[in-house]
């Protein structure tokens, strides 16, 4: 019988997205000078303040405040209209130095590799269902919400009424063979201008999202007369953002993931350096996925991996092919041999996937996964510390680097994957 799953997305002026972008701006800002930075950095925003607190020990030297207010302009919130200014909200920093008792089992010394920064279990998961290896449901929620703050921010005749507050979701039909087969329902609801005529401008709004967005970012062969449409259903959504709702950083971790497919170990991951497991061991996790499912050996997987704090080695490594496997291995074989290919000390992970670079801010807005692969160059002030006869001291340099952005998106590892199953 056919099944629905539906996942949803929120857009970068969603409160709590806000509140990711601020505190991972502030952990891209400290790692571009400090690449050994520790940064556990959490955010509140509502109407005009924004609150920062958390733990760093670093040497860079950032203006926390000034960072937090470019990531809100950058979004969108730019005018007293919105009651959530970034020129003008107040901002409040609490910010202190990492607990020693932590660094003491998570950082490297001559005797001791890098241990976990925390214990607990992370999950990666691909499937083939679209391009980028995800959910259907979440990779379309995902491609409304990044279409319309294109929209918004390049093309706003089209839709000059937008704000950059909004939500999607989208619902999957599944037949019996768990194969997508058209959407069956499109949920978005979008802050917007306030309006005389509310019923006119709600019509409006319905039919630019099914003619303007939906057909650049859903295939029109997936959308039929059946298809159901709720565009902002509650009939008028003026007052949003901040101003609307108060947001906090790590509480959208299913759209960062993969829309309640698969599974979370419940860890948030914008505000942390990779030194936490939470964030650099979900991504490796996935990297081993995307590749597992590219290589061939399953359709469908989930890797999970588990930590104690403090020490280098996984306590498990776990993998679900969910009976989709293509080799006649089972799935803790299959698990083993990914063990040999795949190092998942965290310090591994780190020079694996080049997770001491300032490359956390773009994963804080339409998913931490799922996404394209892509270098850019970056202008960096270093900072080192030079022995003197005096002691020591710290040199401030300027340098140019090209930086890979989710590079565990890449498909690097499956010819190896496919050599070491003998395919």
């Amino acid at each position: 019988m056919p099944y629905l799953f539906t996942s949803e997305s929120v857009s970068e002026g969603h409160p709590d997205k806000v509140a990711d972008q601020i505190s991972d701006a502030v952990v891209d800002a400290m790692l571009a000078q400090d690449p050994n930075s520790r940064v556990a950095c959490e955010t509140l925003v509502t109407t005009g303040l924004v609150v920062i607190a958390g733990e760093v020990t670093t040497k860079a030297k950032v203006e926390v405040s000034e960072i937090a207010r470019e990531a809100i302009l950058r979004i969108g919130y730019n005018s007293d209209k919105y009651c959530f200014d970034g020129n003008s909200c107040g901002i409040v920093v609490a910010l202190h130095s990492q607990s020693p008792d932590i660094a003491m089992g998570v950082d490297e010394t001559q005797n001791r590799e890098q241990g976990a920064g925390d214990q607990g279990m992370m999950f990666g998961y691909a499937n083939k269902e679209t391009p980028e290896y995800m959910p259907m449901a979440l990779a379309f929620s995902h491609r409304i919400m990044k279409e319309m703050a294109r929209i918004r921010k390049e093309e706003l005749h089209l839709m000059p009424y937008l704000r950059p507050d909004s939500k999607s979701q989208v619902t999957i039909e599944y037949n019996d063979d768990h194969k997508p087969t058209r959407v069956h329902t499109i949920v978005v609801s979008t802050q917007h201008d306030d309006f005389d005529e509310d019923q006119m401008m709600l019509a409006k709004i319905a039919h630019d999202v099914r003619t303007i967005v939906i057909p650049r970012v859903i295939p029109a062969e997936l959308i039929d007369d059946k298809t159901v449409f709720h565009i902002n259903p509650t009939g008028k959504f003026v007052i949003g953002g901040p101003h609307g709702d108060s947001g906090l950083t790590g509480r959208k971790i299913i759209v960062d993931t993969y829309g309640g497919k698969g599974a979370h170990g419940g860890g948030a991951f914008s505000g942390k350096d990779a030194s936490k497991v939470d964030r650099s061991a979900a991504y490796a996790t996935r990297h081993i996925a995307k590749n597992l499912v590219a290589a061939g050996i399953a359709d469908e997987a989930l890797v999970q991996v588990a930590y104690a704090i403090g020490v280098a080695k996984p306590v498990s490594l776990n993998v679900n092919t969910y009976g989709t496997a293509k080799v006649k291995l089972t799935d803790a074989e299959i698990g083993e041999k990914l063990s040999n290919i795949f190092d998942m000390r965290p310090k591994a992970i780190i020079d694996r996937l080049g997770l001491k670079n300032p490359i956390f801010s773009v994963t804080a807005a339409y998913g931490h996964v799922g996404r394209e692969h892509y270098t850019q160059n970056i202008e960096l002030n270093r900072v080192t510390v030079r022995q003197t006869a005096n002691g020591s001291e710290e040199v401030r340099t300027r340098e140019s680097q090209t930086l890979e952005f989710f590079t565990w998106e890449k498909l690097d590892y499956v010819d190896a994957i496919r050599k070491a199953f003998g395919l």
